[in-house]
């Protein structure tokens, strides 16, 4: 599926990694998210499978065009999008924006293209942006027989809309390279990688379930220092314990003292698909640091 000239042209910005101890907490430096320096493979989900689940959420989203200029007044936003089965994504964007105009202009041409996601976490918490994704491709107009299956797959993933019609226009981007830089690495995605892969189950309950957490659960999250063998000296006396990210393999949580922080997972016994799943996954995770 890669062209010649794909517009993503390198991996992004290099950012300081952060060190991590043996139990595999990540320290900060103050310069930056906390990030694992090597976690085990096998409990983690893989760089598409994290770029599917940010293409499919509700992070904000934006477009660069090589040669269009797009900032003005928000014109470079993404309403909406969804993807299809064959990776591709669909696209609203502002009726008579720049963006909706060059794809139509180009007439089938290649229109290359870059969507900017940022994932920003869903509780404060310092060094809140938990990655970037970046997906280059091809930017064209949906058009005929498209457009009913794009209006579907728009209207299942955001059932409130918007939907395309006279304020929005639904564009297709073919998807020819993928960066991902989150909590977990730095990586590129290989397009048909992207379109095999699985957006994690959880993550549209993700942003509800972290908050209620920290507001209802705060004293056995913090509780879960436990389990961290002899860092659980020091966690105790942290001045926050924030639960920042989870997925179906497990809870990631931040402890923050003087400006600093350091990150700790806790995997679960086992991969959850459902929100009752997690629940026991969860409960499992305080009895273990209750007991500990």
């Amino acid at each position: 599926m890669f062209r010649p000239g794909s517009p993503l042209s390198g991996a992004g910005p290099a950012r300081d990694a952060d060190r991590t101890d043996d139990a595999g907490s990540a320290r900060s430096t103050g310069r930056g998210q906390p990030r694992p320096e090597a976690e085990s493979e096998a409990r983690r989900p893989s760089a598409a499978e994290r770029m599917r689940t940010l293409a499919e959420s509700n992070a904000s989203a934006v477009l660069a065009i090589p040669g269009v200029r797009l900032h003005d007044l928000g014109l470079d936003a993404v309403e909406a999008r969804a993807v299809t089965p064959r990776g591709d994504v669909f696209l609203l964007v502002p009726a008579g924006s720049p963006a909706a105009r060059a794809a139509v202009h180009a007439r089938g041409d290649d229109l290359a293209a870059v969507m900017e996601i940022t994932d920003v976490a869903p509780v404060a918490v310092p060094h809140r942006i938990r990655g970037r994704a970046r997906l280059a491709g091809w930017l064209t107009p949906v058009t005929g027989s498209d457009r009913t299956a794009c209006a579907g797959l728009l209207a299942e993933r955001h059932p409130c809309g918007p939907f395309p019609g006279a304020a929005w226009t639904p564009l297709r981007l073919e998807v020819g390279e993928g960066w991902i830089d989150d909590l977990w690495g730095e990586e590129l995605v290989e397009p048909d990688d992207f379109a095999a892969a699985e957006p994690d189950p959880l993550a549209r309950h993700e942003a509800e379930l972290l908050q209620h957490l920290a507001a209802a659960h705060g004293d056995l999250v913090r509780g879960l220092c436990t389990l961290l063998g002899e860092r659980a000296r020091t966690c105790g006396a942290r001045e926050r314990v924030v639960p920042l990210a989870l997925d179906r393999f497990g809870l990631r949580v931040r402890f923050c003292a003087d400006g600093g922080a350091f990150d700790a997972r806790f995997d679960f016994p086992r991969p959850v698909r459902d929100v009752t799943g997690l629940r026991r996954a969860v409960r499992t995770l305080f009895e273990a640091a209750a007991a500990d």
